[in-house]
């Protein structure tokens, strides 16, 4: 029943929650608990269901069933309006007609604040996004960038519980969207508001987020902060949607072995039974580049079944680092891509077509269950 209040161990609980479209399901079974104060990310490619799990959050599209529990209350049933939320939209979806100081005010209108209140709190806004001088405005003088702080100071005016931010980033320039990412933490941290934020952008969710969740085809493949997604994925999607990776096909042969065609790796410990056919994972910064003359015993590391000979058959200069593609007869001449700093390419004298030394740290080949592709 609405309205009744739970023992409070999370801010946000939710709680085996599934929403259909027809026959289509495009949520199946998520829970997820989120604490007060908390940057939590929705993570997964276009069509995954992050965006309808953040509508089912704010009422504005019900579930089919499962609770959502807020602050101790269950707000599984309440109307969109009843919530306690600010939502910032990927389109800003601010009013044209009214000026910036007026779109801010719109939603404290109705709270009770009188007239002078309701400036102070505009005025106290605007600062806080860093545009005290643009209230006057109206929002088709203002950039993209500063439409959606704009939306943003709108969201947070009346002071909600939850924050809701729906790819709030996407239609803004690469360089804006960075200073904004900085500006949206920061200004999340100084509110101390729990904050849940949809991206399919993967270093938007790795910079900003406490916790990322990671969505595929509607279920939940994930939840961890940003270090474990990224380097202790759970699942083959995690591993191959977050960021580069090269993968092998390979058999079991060890505890922590795998054998490649003829060749056997040490790899990461794993808890697959011998003789199974598994994916394994490696991702590109992790590869170590030796030279291109055979390394001595005495320069090996503690990996040293992990070293071989490849040739260098591609070099992309991407800044701060240089993406090679090697190919070597030990796998098969499958592409393996690795990424070396602009120093280890320097000090090496790296050329494409040269051969080169590579080492793979053991640590670093994670196996994964090929039904998991």
């Amino acid at each position: 029943m609405d309205g009744i209040k739970e023992p409070q161990s999370s801010y946000l609980s939710i709680k085996n929650l599934w929403k259909s479209f027809g026959s289509f399901i495009a949520l199946e079974d998520v829970s997820l608990d989120i604490q007060e104060g908390e940057f939590v990310c929705f993570l997964g490619p276009s069509g995954c269901g992050k965006t309808t799990l953040l509508r089912a959050i704010a009422g504005l599209d019900l579930q089919t069933r499962g609770r959502l529990v807020q602050a101790g209350k269950d707000i599984s049933n309440l109307p969109a309006s009843e919530r306690d939320y600010g939502i910032v939209f990927q389109s800003y979806a601010l009013f044209p007609n009214l000026t910036i100081e007026k779109n801010i005010a719109f939603g404290l209108e109705n709270t009770g604040r009188t007239k002078n209140e309701i400036e102070q709190r505009v005025a106290e806004l605007l600062q806080l996004i860093g545009l005290p001088d643009q209230g006057p405005k109206y929002p088709a003088q203002l950039s993209g960038g500063q439409q959606q702080r704009i939306a943003l100071a709108r969201a947070i005016a009346s002071g909600p519980g939850l924050l809701l931010l729906d790819e709030p980033l996407s239609a803004l320039d690469a360089k804006v969207r960075v200073y904004l990412r900085h500006e949206i933490k920061t200004l999340q941290q100084k509110l101390g508001v729990t904050t849940i934020m949809v991206t399919h952008d993967q270093e938007e969710a790795l910079s900003m987020a406490d916790r990322i969740v990671v969505i595929n085809e509607g279920k939940v493949e994930q939840i961890g902060t940003p270090n474990e997604v990224y380097c202790k994925p759970e699942t083959l999607f995690v591993a191959d949607f977050i960021g580069e990776m090269t993968q092998f096909r390979g058999i079991i042969t060890g505890k922590s072995s795998i054998k490649i065609g003829n060749t056997e790796l040490n790899t990461a410990a794993h808890q697959f039974d011998e003789g199974r056919e598994v994916s394994l994972t490696i991702r590109p910064e992790d590869i170590i580049p030796l030279g291109a003359k055979p390394p001595t015993k005495n320069g090996l590391s503690n990996s040293r079944n992990n070293v071989f000979s490849t040739k260098l058959v591609e070099m992309e200069f991407l800044g701060s680092f240089w993406r090679c593609k090697l190919k070597s007869d030990e796998f098969s001449q499958a592409l393996v891509t690795a990424d070396f700093s602009v120093n280890a390419v320097r000090r090496l004298s790296l050329e494409p077509n040269q051969n080169l030394w590579i080492e793979l740290p053991s640590e670093s080949i994670l196996a994964f269950d090929n039904q998991a592709a």
